[in-house]
Order: C-alpha cells, then structure tokens, then sequence
C-alpha cells in the first residue's frame, strides 16, 4: 500500500486521515504532544492578576502549554493551538457552514456537508442552558432586528454541565473536537508520530517524496507517496515556503475585540460560549467570556462572574503574510472602521441591557483564524490543488480559503479536508 503523510491533527488533518487511511498507510505528524484541558479554578487568576503577573500575554503558555500566543507590531495578539486535536481544542464547537466564497468560485461541497451532519451530531438543544442575561440579549438583539440565531454546536449537550471551559479545553467530552476523528483514523490503522515538527517538504522532479521534520531532538525524513499540509494557517505556509514553494501575502486572522461591562452574577463565565450569532455583512456578535481578555486586560479587572461580554469577529482584509517566526499583519484602515462600527452596535445592545456606556470597556484584540496565503481560484475548483504544488502534495486547511470568512472555519474546513481526501483517494498517485 503506498505511503501518505499527513502533516496536523487539527480540523482539516484529521479529517484527511479518517478520509484516506485504508486507502493509503498513513502516518500523522504532530508538532504538539496529548492536550490537556485547562483544569485552573478561576479564582486561581484572579488572585494572581492583583498581584499585576498576568499581565504579559506570554506568561499563558506556562499555565496553558497548548496556547501560543504572538503579538503584531501594533499588539493584536495571534493565538493558535498546539498539540492533538490542533485549535479545535480551543474552539466553541460552532457548527456554521460558511462557503459562500468557494461557491462563487465554482466550489460545491453540499456533499461533504452531508457527510459531516451524519458524523458529527449538531444541535441547538443547549437552548435549555441559557442563562437569563444570554435570553435578554437575545431579546434585545432581536428587537433592533438584528436577526439572531441560536447556534448550532458540534457534540452532545445533553450532556453539558454549563462550565463555560469549551474555549479552554472541555473536560466532559461534551464539545466535538477533531481529536475524535483522529481515534478513528488510528483505529483503522494510521500512525501518529506528536512532537514532530515538520520543517519542508523535500521535492526531487517535481514530486514530493516526503517531509524533513524535527522528531525526537533530531532532523528525520519520512518518505511518502502522497503528502498532505494541514499545520494550520501560521504553520502550513512556513512549511510550502521552506519548500520552495510561494504563498501569496493574503493572511487575514479573523480578528475578535470583545466589548464588555460589570454585571454582578451574570456568571458568562459559566455559559456556553456563543449561544446565539448575529450575522453582518463584515463582521458577526456574540455573547462570549473572553479568557484571554480577563487573564491579561488590566481593564478586566472584576470577578469572572461579574463581566458581561459581547464579541466581534471581524472579516479582515487578505493584507497580512508570515515567514519563518515573522507574521506581518496589521488591521487596515477599512478593518478598523468596520471594527468601530461593530463597537457601537454593541453599546447599544448592552445600553438597552441597562448598562451606562460610561461603564463600558474593552478587551483584548485577539485572533486565532489564519488562512489565506494560497487561496483557491476558480480554476482550481475541481482539483482543490495549485498549480504551483507538485502532484502528489496537497493542502487541506484554512490556508485555502479565498477569503476571511469572519466566522468560526471549523465545519468548512473540514468540508474541504474531505473534498481534498476524496480527491487524493481517486488519483491514487
């Protein structure tokens, strides 16, 4: 049986693994180890923060090893996710489908996305768990018509204990992470090799004929047939990169500012993390406890039970790009305007809650939804594979999207893993 690499266990990794292992002897590569969900009472922070140590973003990794955090020159911190199961480990387990860009160019996945439902349970039935303050906002964005909608979740609620970690690791199995396709790649038989990172893909005759990675404090090539990208939207363009191969300086990131005010016993904290979305043209809201925002914002000074918070995910612009450890990504003057624009909708929600805009203060803004640096095109619409690629290398995460999608990507990248399996499972190589 011929021999494929899959380079990532997050989103689109292990989706590609579950897709073709049978077809191919796989082998996954992890640069991360085993996740571990964050297992800190709350309070623990916040009696470290009156000490004023937290107040360096950097610190994270030391009571999260699976958090990287890095910062632009203008301080907008980017977040990613190391260690099996990738950033979907860190996600709210939304299942949002959002490929109206690939449609327009020519992209039809409506049979992935069946696939997925009969894979993944979906639901809103966490409905029942809302919190009084989460209903009234769902009431006041209403009645601004706004248009808000319950939304749908990866994984089984019934069986959610409303301890608001999602974000950060939830440790009742409740939330679908890939983490469980990743199981059902390795039962089938795939291998998977963590603490490996793969530094390029080692092309002769323009074909890859498998990857350099840094396994076990040592350079180790693994040969492979087929090789397939999925280290994330900061991670597999260092990889094409180091292999010769261009990317395009289109990173957009996603970027989230949460707006947010004292309300004592609203206990967000201990809410599902967006319950309900509101869908603008370049942006969405959501009620969301920012855990970034309140470690490390020295506004966020009051008990985590005592702040209510809105976010924005903003759609930015493709102006950004990333090489080696250097990202360069600065929000634009248009990103910016949008930003303030989402602000003001937000006071006013939370000033129709009874909140004085005077009382009003912001987060952190943060983003951890890269992609964009080789972009499908409509003539690669069939194909999902660049021209610029050998045959037998393939990428299957959000590096392919076109554009921002101001949205959580999970369930569309996982779409277009399976898209990017099917295809590979059909070639043969």
């Amino acid at each position: 049986m011929k021999k494929a690499i899959v380079v990532g266990t997050g989103a689109g990794g292990a989706t590609v693994a579950k897709e073709i292992q049978g077809h191919f002897d796989v082998t996954i590569l992890e640069a991360g180890k085993e996740f571990r969900p964050f297992s800190w009472n709350l309070e623990i922070p916040e009696k470290l923060k009156k000490t004023g140590l937290l107040f360096d973003e950097k610190l994270i990794q030391l009571i999260f090893p699976a958090m990287k955090v890095r910062k632009t020159d203008d301080r907008m911190l980017l977040i990613n996710a190391i260690g099996h199961g990738g950033t979907t480990t860190l996600c709210t387990g939304n299942a949002i489908r959002k490929d109206e860009g690939l449609k327009k160019l020519g992209v039809d996945l409506d049979r992935e996305f069946e696939e997925i439902y009969k894979e993944i349970p979906v639901s809103i039935n966490h409905i029942r768990l809302w919190r009084k303050p989460t209903r009234q906002l769902f009431e006041i964005c209403r009645e601004m018509g706004l248009d808000p909608k319950p939304t749908p979740k990866m994984g089984d609620y019934e069986h959610c204990r409303s301890c608001g970690h999602c974000v950060i690791g939830c440790p009742h199995g409740v939330k679908w992470d890939s983490r469980q396709f990743l199981k059902m790649a390795l039962d089938k038989g795939a291998e998977l090799r963590s603490g490996c990172r793969v530094e390029k893909v080692v092309i002769e005759n323009a074909r890859a004929k498998g990857v350099l990675a840094r396994y076990k404090k040592r350079k180790r090539f693994f040969p492979a047939d087929l090789v397939i990208l999925a280290a994330g939207g900061f991670g597999t363009p260092v990889i094409l990169q180091n292999s010769g191969i261009i990317c395009e300086p289109r990173l957009f990131v996603d970027p989230v500012l949460c707006v947010a005010a004292e309300r004592k016993k609203s206990s967000q904290n201990r809410e599902i993390p967006m319950p309900f979305v509101v869908q603008k043209e370049h942006y969405m809201l959501s009620p969301y406890f920012d855990h970034l925002s309140f470690f490390f914002n020295k506004h966020w000074r009051y008990p985590a039970s005592n702040i209510l918070s809105l976010m924005i995910k903003l759609a930015d612009e493709s102006v950004g790009s990333i090489s080696g450890n250097k990202i360069k990504k600065t929000l634009t003057g248009q990103d910016k305007d949008r930003l303030n624009e989402a602000v003001a909708v937000c006071k006013e929600i939370l000033d129709r809650y009874g909140i004085e805009k005077e009382d009003i203060f912001l987060g952190t803004i943060n983003a951890g939804h890269p992609g964009g640096m080789l972009p499908l095109s409509k003539t690669e619409a069939e194909t999902f594979h660049n021209t610029r690629l050998p045959e037998n290398l393939y990428v299957a995460d959000a590096t392919l999207l076109p554009d921002s999608l101001g949205n959580p990507p999970i369930f569309t990248i996982i779409a277009m893993a399976k898209r990017v399996g099917r295809l590979c499972v059909q070639e043969r190589f």
